[in-house]
């Protein structure tokens, strides 16, 4: 993404907060569990403790270039969306939630209010949405050949 000079210097700080929080928010509960925890989580618990920790990461990698890194925002507003809609809406309406899953509703819901003003949204159109893709057949060029004297 090439679209940095676009922002203006407190949009890009906006989103370095955004990738800090990320980092801090997300970091002081994963990485403890994920480290320290005595007991194997088991399949889906150890997948997703390993998702979130590399979510941190990548976050981290954020605050250094933020605008690199919007696809991880998007990717962040785009699982807490499906979440919702999916699990955490039709578990609520059923009236049949209990603390673990009230407590991704409120993460995911915080995700939800904090991404969508926080993204350049005219970046992304013109980068990502807007851009011409990549060609998915390159031409080979050989390697320059060094002249020998």
């Amino acid at each position: 993404m090439a679209g940095a000079g676009r922002l203006s210097t407190a949009r890009i700080y906006i989103l370095r907060a955004t990738y800090l929080l990320i980092v801090a928010g997300l970091g002081v509960d994963i990485w403890p569990r994920l480290l320290l925890s005595p007991l194997s989580p088991g399949l889906a618990q150890g997948v997703v403790r390993s998702l979130l920790a590399a979510v941190t990461l990548m976050a981290a990698i954020g605050i250094w270039q933020p605008v690199k890194m919007l696809p991880l925002l998007l990717f962040e507003l785009s699982w807490k969306s499906i979440w919702l809609a999916a699990v955490g809406l039709p578990v609520w309406f059923t009236g049949s939630m209990d603390p673990a899953t009230w407590e991704t509703f409120k993460a995911c819901l915080l995700g939800l209010i904090i991404f969508p003003p926080v993204i350049p949204w005219r970046l992304v159109r013109s980068e990502l949405a807007g851009a011409a893709g990549s060609p998915w057949k390159h031409e080979m060029i050989p390697p320059q050949t060094r002249a020998t004297t």
